[in-house]
């Protein structure tokens, strides 16, 4: 059976500030989602919240870009955006960059991560959230989940899986794209996603030879969007999703959760603006506060059955990432007491996305030639 599933998240109002996400929130856009589920048009949802992003998970038979599909995510967001205004949330309707829909979300704001798979006899899938980070945040933990031996052991020890995966990566500078294969172009595939402000990892696909997985059904899928290139100026954070599908020839449930055991530096903590470790945590703590971070991340659980979420398990709400939260608040103090400099904040060339250009624009006719 064929099936869609549509994760698309929006920061539509923070709660206190930036730090979470209302209830009232929530409950709105699930009631647009049951209306769309006792319609037809979906089989099964799921809301959350990440950080101050609201959170839709979708099931459905319309296909990837659905302008259905689409146009209800929009519907959710913008009638959360009327529950958030009316509460005086924080950037009540930040992420819609657009006064209407138009056809299609991608451009408008939103973060979006689709595919479309054939359902196999089991089908474990991971919906990744992150807050205050970059599309890029997601280049180290995919490439260790599907390249990797040292992370994935499945690439040594599953016949299935030797033949390696195909990483599809875009340069978001340029807009372009390139299909990359493993393990034959491991070393170029990590000249280009080393550099994770620009090389974005959008999809994985499995190898042409793949014994139970069609070469064209992605495994993985990143949203890849970038609210500067879109509005012109900074107006926050990515906060990027991911949907990874495991086992039958895939990474295991535990090779796919494993990357996130490193608390790694990403970009994007405090204004957009400084470098921190990524916190695996459950839903509970899912809630920027030091410092509007440290940047989180959150991994749910989910069997797929006849289009179906059977779940959600929160699989970072477990005592086996104590270590990785404690060694990310250890990293968190290290930055912090840098304060301004770099490489706590930012590198100058990514400040330009920021509101740094307009203290910039305050002094520039002081500059004098040496």
């Amino acid at each position: 059976m064929k099936v869609t599933i549509s994760l698309i998240k929006a920061d539509v109002g923070g709660y206190p500030g930036h730090a979470t996400v209302h209830p009232r929130l929530i409950e709105r856009a699930e009631e647009v989602l049951l209306h769309a589920v006792e319609s037809g048009l979906l089989k099964d949802y799921h809301v959350t919240g990440v950080g101050d992003d609201l959170q839709l998970i979708m099931t459905h038979t319309k296909g990837v870009d659905s302008e259905e599909i689409h146009a209800l995510a929009w519907d959710a967001f913008t009638k959360a955006t009327e529950v958030a205004k009316d509460l005086k949330l924080y950037g009540a309707g930040q992420d819609l960059l657009k006064d209407a829909f138009s056809g299609n979300i991608r451009g408008m704001g939103p973060g979006i991560a689709e595919m479309e798979i054939e359902e196999r006899k089991s089908e474990p899938i991971v919906a990744f959230m992150m807050d205050k980070t970059e599309p890029g945040a997601f280049n180290l933990p995919i490439f260790r989940m599907f390249a990797d031996p040292f992370n994935t052991a499945g690439l040594v020890i599953d016949p299935n899986m030797s033949d390696g995966f195909r990483f599809e990566i875009w340069d978001i500078m340029e807009h372009k794209k390139v299909i990359m294969k493993t393990p034959e172009e491991l070393y170029e595939i990590l000249a280009l996603i080393g550099a994770k402000s620009r090389f974005v990892i959008k999809r994985v696909y499995p190898s042409e030879k793949h014994p139970k997985i069609p070469a064209d059904e992605p495994v993985a899928v990143v949203s890849t969007e970038k609210l500067y290139q879109i509005a012109g100026e900074y107006v926050g954070k990515d906060d990027p999703v991911a949907l990874v599908r495991a086992q039958g020839g895939l990474p295991a449930l535990g090779e796919v959760l494993e990357p996130f055991a490193f608390p790694h530096l990403v970009s994007g903590w405090m204004r957009g603006s400084h470098n921190g470790p990524i916190m695996p945590v459950g839903v509970k703590d899912a809630k920027c506060t030091r410092f509007d971070g440290p940047p989180r991340v959150v991994a749910l659980g989910f069997q797929l059955a006849r289009g179906r979420l059977v779940g959600p398990v929160d699989l970072f709400a477990d005592a086996a990432f104590d270590e990785a939260r404690r060694k990310a608040l250890e990293i968190a103090n290290y930055m912090r007491r840098h304060g301004p400099f770099e490489p706590h904040r930012l590198p100058l060339e990514d400040m330009e996305y920021t509101t740094l250009p307009k203290v910039m624009e305050k002094i520039r006719g002081r500059f004098q030639d040496l």
